[in-house]
């Protein structure tokens, strides 16, 4: 932070000023900072809160470990519904993505009985909505360990598909897992 912030100024000890800013990251947190933020120590003009924001984000981008996956096809899709694959009934999940295909979060939505799991778009998209996703990817078990895709899987298929086209939430795939395996249930 002191490379940073370089001399300092008059009344403005550089040790001190990333002091206060080491604090101010510690409260905040560096992923929360503003410009503003920055601004608000003493010592620190838009030029050098311009630079440390800069920096930060160059830290968060590229030399951080990214732990978040990017979901670039359906077998990376099924690996993340893995935990839903033994299941003795039929669970619904969800993921949700950035623009950037990265993983958001993944979700439980229902769990139904041995055969069926009913599911509304509202349950479906609410939780997109809230991770401000740019699409999704829908996946469920099938507890008999037939991969066959039943005419209720291409239905909820395609009400997804649709309720995702009003609202700009795109559906890039909807995947059906039994043990190890998997299929794409998706509609173009």
């Amino acid at each position: 932070m002191q490379i940073l912030i370089g001399s300092g100024g008059k009344d403005n000890d550089f040790r001190q000023i990333a002091k206060n800013l080491n604090v101010l990251i510690q409260n905040v947190g560096a992923e929360n900072l503003t410009i503003g933020d920055i601004k608000s120590v003493k010592g620190v003009g838009d030029a050098k809160a311009s630079l440390i924001i800069a920096s930060l984000e160059f830290y968060r981008r590229k030399l951080t470990k990214q732990t978040m996956p990017i979901i670039s096809s359906p077998s990376i899709a099924a690996e993340q519904f893995s935990f839903i694959a033994e299941k003795p009934q039929e669970y619904l999940a969800l993921l949700t993505l950035d623009g950037a295909r990265r993983l958001i979060k993944r979700r439980t939505i229902t769990i139904g009985t041995l055969q069926s799991s009913l599911v509304h778009p509202r349950e479906v998209f609410a939780p997109a909505i809230a991770d401000r996703a740019a699409s999704i990817i829908l996946g469920h078990n099938h507890p008999s360990g037939m991969l066959d895709i039943s005419e209720q899987d291409k239905e909820v298929t395609r009400r997804i598909k649709q309720a995702g086209e009003l609202i700009g939430i795109q559906l890039d795939d909807h995947i059906i897992v039994a043990g190890k395996n998997y299929v794409s249930a998706y509609i173009a």
